[in-house]
């Protein structure tokens, strides 16, 4: 899947069940987020 933004950026994610450690780690970092603020969006 291809998410992309307003100003153009986009972020490539994986269509699977589940992904793996260091593959949701490395798109994280890539959207720009924390860990922490990644774990306070999932919580909203």
């Amino acid at each position: 899947m291809i998410l992309r933004r307003a100003d153009g950026r986009r972020l490539t994610i994986p269509n699977h069940r589940e992904l793996a450690k260091g593959t949701l780690r490395s798109l994280i970092r890539e959207a720009g987020l924390t860990k922490e603020e990644f774990e306070v969006l999932l919580r909203s």
